[in-house]
């Protein structure tokens, strides 16, 4: 079945390409609209088309952008959405909401799998997982997190619902030999996401919220002297923890569309390394003067290894903790580029 599946990916012509369909599920996300925005803009998928599914939100429409509203979990909609689809990016998802993860993460992704296994014109899903199902830093990893670990969820229903989304699509290859691959991503940051998630006042983006872990006194002078906090784990050394920017994640996406060796995968798609809050902090102070706290805190270090999406896709993330600082702390506002929060974090 491999191989009749690598035969049929790799003799793909132009117009073959030119009239590939995405659905695109959480399209007005912020990974939704990146993506979108790289697909268009690349010369091999010209003539390619996007259906971008949209609930609350929506996306602009254009000659190859189209919108489809509806509810994800209602499988007339997910039949309606699924027509002439060729491939699938399925980014919906939620956070901490019991009342409709269920529906929206689970009972989504069970009508989108059936709706392709019984399409003609379905050729791959592509599901973004992330790394709250090998229970990123609530857990000790001694050695590196490969594809190979067994999940780990940390608490609540978030960690677990991309367990559930994991082992439903390896499920799918098993039963129908369904063409597909899961990228499982860490935290995503773009723009400024970065420098918020290391302030000590009410902006903190995501957690931990560090203004919990000190004085409402010293939260406030940390934040106007813009101190940056070191995450310490329970042995006291510093914490190792998984991002990765969002146009690494995009171009991810794009590398694993049609590639013979993504048939079927799980890959890790993250910084080559971990950040070093250390690191950070040394960066931060030796570049712009900011100083630093120690902060101790109940959470571990973890490394997601990436070797297998760089050595089977030949995927290379172009942002390393630098990067990622710098742009975080270079961007500039303008008035028309609001800080959107669009998950907790």
């Amino acid at each position: 079945m491999v191989k009749k599946w690598f035969l049929k990916n790799t003799i793909f012509t132009d117009s073959r390409e030119k009239i590939m369909k995405i659905l695109v599920t959480g399209a007005a996300g912020k990974v939704g609209q990146q993506f979108i925005k790289q697909f268009i803009a690349d010369p091999k998928y010209q003539g390619g088309t996007i259906r971008a599914f949209c609930h609350n939100r929506s996306v602009e429409t254009s000659e190859q952008v189209e919108v489809f509203k509806g509810n994800i979990s209602e499988q007339d909609d997910v039949k309606q959405a699924m027509a002439g689809v060729t491939h699938v990016v399925h980014l919906a998802t939620c956070k901490e909401t019991p009342e409709n993860i269920m529906d929206v993460t689970i009972k989504g992704l069970f009508w989108l799998l059936e709706e392709c296994r019984v399409s003609k014109d379905f050729e791959q899903f592509i599901l973004i997982g992330g790394d709250a199902g090998m229970g990123h830093f609530f857990y000790p990893h001694p050695i590196p997190v490969t594809e190979e670990q067994k999940h780990s969820a940390y608490p609540g229903c978030y960690a677990l619902s991309k367990v559930l989304e994991e082992v439903m699509l390896e499920q799918y290859y098993i039963q129908y030999d369904l063409a597909g691959c899961c990228l499982r991503a860490p935290w995503i940051m773009e723009k400024d996401d970065f420098r918020y998630t290391l302030s000590f006042g009410e902006d903190v983006f995501g957690g931990p919220a560090w203004k919990d872990y000190v004085t409402a006194e010293e939260a406030a002078r940390y934040q106007q002297t813009n101190t940056i906090p070191l995450m310490l784990d329970p042995k006291g050394n510093p914490v190792l923890r998984n991002f990765v920017q969002l146009e690494d994640l995009v171009d991810a996406i794009l590398t694993a569309l049609n590639h013979p060796k993504a048939h079927q995968q799980l890959f890790n798609i993250c910084t080559d390394e971990p950040v070093d809050y250390q690191k950070v902090a040394d960066y931060l102070k030796d570049t712009r003067e900011y100083p630093s706290v120690t902060i101790s805190t109940e959470y571990q270090s973890t490394w997601l290894d990436n070797t297998k999406a760089r050595f089977l896709l030949g995927w290379r993330p172009q942002y390393d903790y630098k990067r990622l600082i710098d742009q975080a702390f270079d961007y500039v506002r303008t008035p028309d580029d609001p800080r959107i929060v669009w998950y907790p974090g």
